[in-house]
């Protein structure tokens, strides 16, 4: 059997989907939408030579390569600024109100339903401070 059917282009497809989603680039997406289309026009029009198949094939990656190569600048990409995975630093120019007063620069703040250790210069109970950083599990405030 010497002919591309409709199938082996959606087999195709997923597989440039799996291949995404492990290298996370975008890159193989638009081959796989590429192998999709083509994969629906041998659908349609089965008596297509496989060289007609590769042609459109190689537009259409082409193309699609091209065309989405300016909507991804477009989106906001993952910053060196990013708060993941450091909760702390989420919080930094809140105001919070001391649970306990910061005695010898150690005290402690509810921040939402949290309640987190701070550190900063001396304050009473209930004074309003504003957080200015964050080091591991522990805030860093100082007097608003």
């Amino acid at each position: 059997m010497n002919e591309i059917e409709f199938w082996h282009w959606w087999v195709l497809a997923a597989t440039f989907g799996a291949l995404d989603m492990l290298a996370q680039s975008g890159f193989f997406l638009w081959l796989g939408v590429a192998a999709l289309i083509v994969g629906l026009v041998v659908f349609v029009f089965s008596d297509m030579s496989w060289q007609g198949q590769m042609l459109v094939f190689a537009s259409l990656a082409i193309a699609a390569l091209v065309l989405a190569r300016p909507l991804l600048r477009r989106l906001p990409g993952l910053s060196d600024r990013s708060t993941l995975n450091r909760r702390g630093d989420q919080y930094i120019g809140r105001l919070v109100v001391l649970e306990s007063p910061i005695i010898n620069g150690r005290g402690r703040a509810f921040v939402g339903d949290t309640l987190w250790s701070v550190e900063g210069g001396d304050q009473p109970a209930g004074a309003t401070v504003r957080v200015t950083g964050a080091n591991g599990a522990t805030l860093l405030v100082e007097k608003s």
